[in-house]
């Protein structure tokens, strides 16, 4: 399904709804594996990454395309599909082992406040630490099948195969990221006392890919002809300048958030989600402006 803004201005649904439910589920991943965060964090993010690449199954299935790319791409969005059910459904039923760092963290936490009460427990019991805690390993399945899908959906995206994949699976790797950590940012109101590094650890990671998403919609054919005027955008270079404001705004939301995050007090966990709202719109401006003057 192909949504056209004007002659010039195109973009295809199904690819964008996989690049968000892959890149997501792989930064779920970077997430789930540090066993900090709760449970109730992954059934969150595995159901409703797991819903968009139905939506992307669905996109395709009724859209133009044909041949190795369109089979490719179904098959992975399955595939993404399939592996984030079984993802929660697996955390699900391991769900009374809880997770280990951070249940050895409030274990910690309890010997040192019965230390200074005189021994005294607390009675909290503890998660059962005889059943099998989910494998957070499990969360790779999905983005690997997104990954294939969106290589098959370089072959329908136009132009060279390489730089289309490139720009597919950077984009994903990009979206996926800020929108992690926006949701992991709300996290914090449900799970009081969770460190701050899980976040931090994904703010680094939407840094760290920005450079990279800039640096595939330049190579040419890219934004550079658009901005220069060499190829069209429909609105007299518009896009194209806009696609710069999206980018430069990115980073600074970033960096302004990555200074939030260094304070003491609670509220910079706040203020640091609600910067990372604004950077999910300037980063989806950052990628998909880009990709919809740049696709044929």
């Amino acid at each position: 399904m192909t949504l056209r803004l004007s002659a010039d201005v195109q973009l295809d649904l199904a690819t964008i709804l996989l690049q968000w439910s892959a890149g997501g589920l792989a930064f779920l991943w970077i997430t789930t594996r540090g066993r900090l965060v709760s449970l109730g964090y992954g059934w969150l993010l595995r159901g409703v990454y797991g819903a968009i690449a139905v939506g992307a199954f669905a996109a395709e299935l009724f859209a133009d395309h044909r041949g190795a790319g369109h089979a490719l791409f179904l098959a992975g969005s399955v595939g993404v599909v399939v592996s984030a059910l079984g993802a929660l459904v697996v955390s699900v039923v391991r769900r009374r082992a809880g997770v280990g760092a951070a249940r050895a963290a409030r274990v910690r936490a309890r010997a040192r406040v019965a230390a200074m009460a005189g021994n005294v427990e607390s009675g909290r019991a503890e998660p059962d630490s005889a059943v099998r805690e989910f494998p957070p390993a499990l969360d790779l399945l999905a983005p690997i099948a997104g990954a294939v899908g969106l290589i098959g959906a370089a072959e329908f995206s136009g132009g060279s195969l390489w730089l289309a994949a490139a720009r597919l699976l950077v984009g994903a790797a990009f979206l996926g990221a800020v929108t992690d950590a926006m949701l992991l940012g709300h996290w914090y109101l449900t799970q009081p006392g969770l460190p701050r590094e899980p976040l931090k650890e994904l703010v680094g990671w939407s840094a760290g890919v920005l450079p990279a998403e800039v640096l595939v919609m330049l190579v040419p054919p890219g934004m550079v002809g658009v901005i220069s005027g060499a190829r069209s955008d429909g609105y007299d270079g518009l896009l194209g300048w806009m696609w710069v404001v999206c980018a430069i705004t990115t980073g600074i939301l970033l960096w302004v958030t990555w200074l939030a995050l260094r304070e003491r007090f609670y509220s910079a966990v706040m203020a640091a989600t609600g910067l990372l709202y604004l950077a999910i719109l300037t980063a989806a401006g950052t990628d998909l402006v880009a990709r919809a003057v740049l696709t044929p």
